[in-house]
């Protein structure tokens, strides 16, 4: 009888309306403040004592996912060295354009598979994180089990952006933003590690969900711009595709990353968590996570900006990825580096004179 109205009571939760930008900033600053004046033990000593005590991860968990984190890798080298680059070269692609093929494809493949996931798990499962975020900290308790369907969300998520960290120093084009792009993909796997030894799946599920998306779409949008030309002439299907698909991409970043998660995610973590956890573990440390995760979304988000503005004006004349570094424009920055080089040596040379082989000083 205890069990069964405990159930009711749990069914009989209203779900929180969304709250909007004003709210979030109001109560997540009162909320936050309120908690650090709170907080008179705050510290390295509690910080190290509550990591002890609430943090639950096993060797054999490591161990997967440094074994995974190596499959990514190994899997993506083979479909590299076997599909990717040979389908290039079968579509005649531009020697510059069929070089960018394999990681555009790697990811568009992974970020479709775990998106896919993502969404089964929030939208044909009984998990209501989506339309309900606060119920991600509802019955939390430490070290409590993570259900297998969402462990295993986190084992193929955490050892891919392990992957990423050495593929983007390593394996992918170096871009402009490709420092943030480290830094992200760090941020982000301290979030999946410490949510997951934390027991904060839930919610770890719902920024997932938010996140892939979009990259799905950019790397669908860049495939369709390499493949515009091709054989030797131009494809209107991929040049329709490629503006669809940036217009899309546009969207969806604004709606996922900006709109949704702030008011889903953020709200969730900073205000909701203490309602249901009020000593909630590592309270400060997440949620800075969190941010700096939404600050990195709206520095990309200035790129995308960047690139409608230049659409616009007509500066831009096709769809092309305004974060990467064209081969002739480096060349042509290297050449004006060496010129300026010889421009100041030769300014140098003309204060001097020779005299018996030797450089003197000129004085007027």
């Amino acid at each position: 009888m205890d069990t069964r109205a405990e159930c009711d009571s749990v069914n009989a939760r209203a779900v929180e309306p969304m709250p909007g930008y004003i709210e979030l900033v109001t109560r997540g600053y009162a909320v936050m403040v309120g908690a650090l004046q709170d907080c008179g033990a705050c510290g390295l000593e509690l910080a190290s004592r509550t990591l002890l005590d609430n943090a639950y991860i096993t060797w054999v968990e490591i161990g997967l996912f440094f074994m995974c984190t190596v499959m990514w890798t190994t899997m993506r080298r083979g479909l590299t060295a076997r599909l990717f680059k040979p389908f290039a070269e079968w579509c005649c692609l531009p020697p510059k354009d069929a070089a960018k093929v394999p990681e555009s494809a790697w990811k568009l493949l992974f970020c479709s598979m775990s998106w896919s996931y993502s969404t089964y798990l929030l939208f044909f499962t009984h998990y209501s994180f989506f339309h309900d975020p606060p119920s991600v900290f509802y019955d939390w308790k430490s070290g409590m089990t993570v259900p297998t369907d969402i462990a295993i969300a986190y084992l193929i998520q955490g050892s891919f952006y392990g992957h990423s960290i050495y593929a983007t120093v390593y394996m992918d084009a170096w871009r402009k933003d490709s420092t943030v792009m480290v830094v992200h993909h760090i941020i982000t796997l301290a979030l999946i590690t410490f949510s997951y030894a934390f027991r904060y799946h839930n919610i770890g599920v719902l920024v997932l969900f938010l996140h892939d998306l979009s990259d799905i779409q950019l790397e669908f949008t860049k495939l369709n711009v390499y493949f515009k030309t091709r054989g030797g002439s131009n494809h209107v299907i991929n040049d329709i595709l490629s503006n669809m698909g940036s217009v899309s991409f546009s969207i969806t970043w604004f709606w996922f990353r900006l709109y949704w998660f702030p008011l889903k995610v953020l709200y969730a973590s900073c205000v909701s968590s203490l309602d249901s956890v009020p000593n909630i573990p590592f309270y400060f440390f997440f949620n800075f996570l969190l941010f700096a995760l939404l600050l990195m979304n709206i520095y990309w988000f200035l790129y995308i900006v960047l690139f409608v503005v230049k659409v616009l004006t007509g500066q831009m004349s096709e769809v092309n990825d305004v974060r990467e570094y064209d081969e002739e424009e480096m060349k042509a920055a290297r050449l004006k580096m060496q010129e300026d080089d010889a421009d100041q040596q030769n300014s140098v040379n003309e204060g001097k004179h020779v005299q018996n082989g030797v450089m003197k000083e000129k004085h007027l």
